[in-house]
């Protein structure tokens, strides 16, 4: 096995991929509650997990790697797959109460191809080549459905339709979001009250909060202060550790290998026994 980057495997959500296969996770039956607590390198891991709490995105990547509705309830093709027709999830809502809107859609897939909304609830997609992977692709934090197409940033203005709702945010340093009451989720993710995200920039300081139990996972690590400790994870290994887990966290059992909790999506997936 070639030695991959630990930033890099954090970052794409490849080391949870790893931690499932270890078969160490706790039981498959999620459990509600609590704050999960992670203390991040200065890079751009704090943005990825807040932005997959905040924001949805038209279509998502499961656990077990394959590919389902978000924010869009179905689309279809032609035989080209050059044009596409998608309908959109009723009823959705975003942070600010304003609903979910064809034209908040329009605005990110514009990028795409040209698109035209086809009813309040439905839009066509046409691409200038065809691409049968189109689905997967917009599952993509690049294309996070935001109001009226606004930017993504700062974090402390993000309104999204997803899980958490920004509760307290600094760029670079801390992320506090906070479950959405009645989400169209609700018992199917967002399993955690609250996730916090902190910046530590040494990794000897992330290894000792984790180690004292300040926060309940620590991402790249000083390695030397956690080889041995009891009650504790390593993933992939404890010698080569892109993430150090508390016993106390839970996450799927079934993970995909190829895009597995892809774009920040443990705030929804994980949880806490």
């Amino acid at each position: 096995m070639t030695r991959m980057d630990r930033r890099a495997l954090f970052a794409s959500g490849a080391a949870a991929a790893l931690l499932a296969a270890t078969g160490a996770s706790l039981a498959n039956t999620p459990k509600s509650g609590g704050t999960l607590r992670l203390a991040v390198p200065r890079d751009e891991s704090l943005e990825q997990l807040a932005r997959g709490a905040v924001f949805d995105t038209l279509t998502e990547i499961a656990p077990d790697g394959t590919l389902r509705a978000e924010l869009a309830t179905g689309w279809q093709t032609d035989a080209n797959a050059r044009v596409w027709r998608f309908d959109l999830r009723p009823g959705v809502l975003f942070h600010d109460e304003a609903p979910l809107d064809v034209t908040d859609v329009l605005a990110v897939l514009e990028q795409v191809g040209r698109v035209e909304a086809t009813s309040p609830i439905s839009l066509r997609l046409e691409l200038a080549e065809a691409n049968p992977g189109l689905p997967f692709l917009l599952a993509d934090s690049r294309f996070v459905i935001t109001r009226n197409g606004q930017d993504v940033t700062p974090l402390h203005a993000a309104n999204g339709t997803g899980c958490y709702r920004v509760e307290r945010a600094e760029d670079g340093r801390h992320f506090l979001g906070r479950k959405v009451a009645g989400h169209y989720k609700s018992g199917q993710a967002g399993w955690v009250e609250a996730l916090e995200v902190i910046v530590i920039p040494d990794a000897r300081v992330r290894a000792e909060a984790l180690r004292d139990g300040y926060v309940d996972v620590a991402a790249l690590p000083a390695q030397d202060d956690l080889r041995g400790q009891r009650g504790l994870r390593f993933f992939p290994s404890e010698t080569d550790m892109a993430l150090a887990v508390a016993a106390r966290v839970g996450m799927p059992g079934q993970v995909g290998q190829a895009r597995a909790l892809d774009d920040g999506r443990i705030a929804e997936r994980w949880w806490l026994a």
